[in-house]
C-alpha cells in the first residue's frame, strides 16, 4: 500500500501527470464555454428555487459540476438546456431540503387538477407578478409549483419545454402553474419589504478601507487562521497562507474601486472596474468571527449575479 502511494505521487509530479492536468483543464474550459450562454438563465431559476441569489449560484455551480461528471458517462450530448434545467431542478430541491426551510411536496402532486380554462397557462398578469416578486417569495410555493412558475412566468419557457425539463406531464405543469400563481400572489401580499441597515458594519468598513487603499498587509492581518476562499467558478483555498495569495491579483490589476453595499439581503463589497462607468460589476461577500474574516466569496468570474437583484450602497 505504501509503495502504491509513492508511485501515485511520482506520477502526479511527472511530465505525464502535468499533461493529464492540462488535458482535464482544457476539457473543463471547453465545457464552461459550452454552457456559458445558459448560466445566467440557470441562476434566475436557482435563485428563486432557493430564495437567495448567492444560494442560487451555489446550486448553479453544483449543477455544472454534476453535468460535467454525467457528460463523461454519456455517449452523446443530450439537448443542452432541458438537460441542465432538469439537473438544476433536482439540485435546487436537494439544497432546499438540506436547509429544512419547509416540508417538501412530491413533484407529481399537481397531477390531479382538471384541464380547464381557469389554469390560463399564458396569463400575462401572472408573468408580470412573477418577474417583480421578491426572490424569497418563491419559497412559499411547493417545489413543483415553484419550478413551473419560474420557468414559465420568469424565463418564458413553453409548457412542453417545462414538462421535459422537470419530468412532468403538460397537464401537471398547467396545474402547478395555477396553484403556484395563487400561492405567490398570497405570499407577495404579506411579504415584508426587505430593508438594508442604516449603514455598513464597522468590520466591513475597515476591510473596504484597507482593500481600497491596497494595504494588503492590513487586509491579511484581518484573516482568521482557518479562513476559506471561494473564487466562484475558478478556485477554492483554505488557511491564511493560501488565501493570502488571492490578493495578489487585485494588487496587479489597476482601476477598480470597492464600496460597502447591500445585495441579496446581506452586506457585500460592490466592485467597480476600470471602464465600467460607475456600474457595479460584481460583489465580494465576507463572513466574520470576532472581527476576523473567516470566509471570502468573490463573484468576479460570475458577474451576471448582479443582474438578479437591486444593490444599494451603504455609508
Amino acid at each position: 500500500m505504501a509503495g502504491s502511494t509513492a508511485e501515485g505521487s511520482q506520477v502526479g509530479g511527472s511530465p505525464a501527470g502535468a499533461d493529464l492536468i492540462g488535458v482535464l483543464e482544457e476539457a473543463r474550459r471547453r465545457f464552461l464555454g459550452l454552457v456559458a450562454d445558459v448560466r445566467p438563465e440557470l441562476l434566475r431559476y436557482c435563485a428563486r428555487m432557493t430564495g437567495s441569489i448567492a444560494d442560487g449560484e451555489d446550486v448553479v455551480q453544483d449543477t455544472l459540476a454534476r453535468a460535467y461528471y454525467e457528460l463523461s458517462q454519456l455517449e452523446a450530448l443530450p439537448p443542452l438546456r432541458p438537460w441542465l434545467f432538469r439537473i438544476a431542478h433536482h439540485r435546487a430541491i436537494d439544497h432546499w431540503r438540506r436547509e429544512a426551510r419547509r416540508a417538501s411536496e412530491p413533484l407529481d402532486a399537481a397531477e390531479g387538477v382538471a384541464d380547464d380554462a381557469a389554469l390560463e397557462p399564458e396569463n400575462a398578469t401572472a408573468r408580470r407578478q412573477a418577474i417583480h416578486a421578491a426572490i424569497a417569495s418563491f419559497l412559499a410555493l411547493a417545489p413543483a409549483q415553484r419550478g413551473c412558475m419560474i420557468l414559465k412566468d420568469v424565463l418564458d419557457h413553453s409548457l412542453d419545454e417545462i414538462a421535459a425539463e422537470l419530468g412532468l406531464s403538460v397537464q401537471a405543469v398547467k396545474a402547478a402553474l395555477h396553484r403556484g400563481r395563487v400561492a405567490l400572489q398570497a405570499a407577495s401580499a404579506v411579504a415584508p419589504d426587505p430593508r438594508p441597515p442604516a449603514g455598513a458594519s464597522p468590520e466591513l468598513k475597515r476591510y473596504a478601507a484597507l482593500f481600497g487603499a491596497h494595504d494588503w498587509d492590513g487586509v491579511r492581518a484581518l484573516l482568521a487562521d482557518d479562513v476559506r476562499l471561494d473564487l466562484v467558478s475558478r478556485r477554492k483555498a483554505a488557511g491564511r497562507r493560501d488565501v493570502a495569495r488571492y490578493f495578489g491579483n487585485y494588487a496587479r490589476t489597476p482601476g477598480w474601486h470597492v464600496a460597502p453595499a447591500w445585495f441579496d439581503g446581506r452586506e457585500v463589497l460592490a466592485v467597480e472596474e476600470a471602464g465600467s462607468a460607475g456600474a457595479r460589476r460584481y460583489v465580494i461577500e465576507l463572513a466574520w468571527r470576532e472581527s476576523r474574516v473567516i470566509a471570502i466569496r468573490d463573484f468576479r468570474y460570475v458577474p451576471y449575479i448582479v443582474q438578479e437583484g437591486a444593490m444599494e450602497e451603504l455609508t
